[in-house]
């Protein structure tokens, strides 16, 4: 291995690894973008020391994204490290959380070749969604083909979500995240995505960032992730 080409892998993983993004028209990483398709034995170092970590690295619009791998405990969240994060007491307050989450995702992908061509989501449509999907379970629990274990959890987070009032007083401060409501929910969570450099917030509108898409055709491509085959449309 040439000297000059495990000095810029490292220049590459050392920046990834830090949070921040390789973009090919970006000063300063311009050139590592280049260098990281144009090398093979660089591209072959950074994958391999990222792997050794359970780390996936994503492009997206000519720009290099690092995400954490699927249990990884070391540069990822575990449960209990959401929870304290977000201000949670319970599981399934977390699992709600998840369920928004995702179906943030699906309202601009429901597969890696079929984007959405939406701009934004407002919290009011994200709050429909969340909506559409708990009523979904609690009356059509049939239609999934799951286990008990994860039909008991899917309808556990749906019944918290109807338990819900829409809004509560404190919910007046609309940059004021609770637990009291279903807004309240719905801005915890997008206040956790856009501090991850996921979303960006302007006037009750949440607009995904490149890193998010990046992430989001990752999952579909890589993880094809259990909770899509629970929740994906077609019965």
């Amino acid at each position: 291995m040439e000297e000059k080409s495990l000095s810029k892998a490292m220049d590459i993983f050392s920046i990834l690894m830090s949070g921040e993004e390789i973009a090919k028209n970006r000063p300063g990483t311009s050139e590592l973008y280049q260098v990281y398709y144009a090398n093979a034995e660089v591209y072959d170092l950074v994958t391999k020391l990222l792997a050794r970590l359970n780390m996936s690295v994503y492009e997206y619009n000519e720009t290099l994204f690092v995400t954490a791998g699927e249990g990884n405990k070391v540069f990822g969240y575990t449960n209990d490290d959401l929870k304290r994060i977000m201000g949670l007491r319970r599981n399934r307050e977390l699992y709600l959380v998840y369920f928004i989450m995702y179906q943030a995702l699906l309202f601009f992908y429901t597969d890696s070749a079929t984007y959405q061509v939406k701009d934004y989501i407002r919290t009011e449509e994200l709050i429909d969604l969340v909506s559409h999907a708990a009523d979904r379970i609690v009356k059509e629990n049939e239609v999934f083909n799951q286990t008990s274990r994860e039909q008991e959890g899917f309808r556990s987070v749906a019944l918290l979500w109807h338990e819900l009032p829409l809004m509560v007083s404190e919910d007046k401060d609309r940059n004021k995240a609770s637990r009291g409501s279903r807004l309240g929910f719905v801005k915890l969570t997008m206040n956790f995505l856009q501090g991850e450099k996921l979303f960006l917030s302007a006037e009750d509108r949440y607009y995904p960032t490149d890193r998010f898409r990046a992430l989001a055709e990752g999952y579909f491509e890589d993880d094809k992730g259990r909770i899509w085959q629970l929740l994906k449309e077609e019965s």
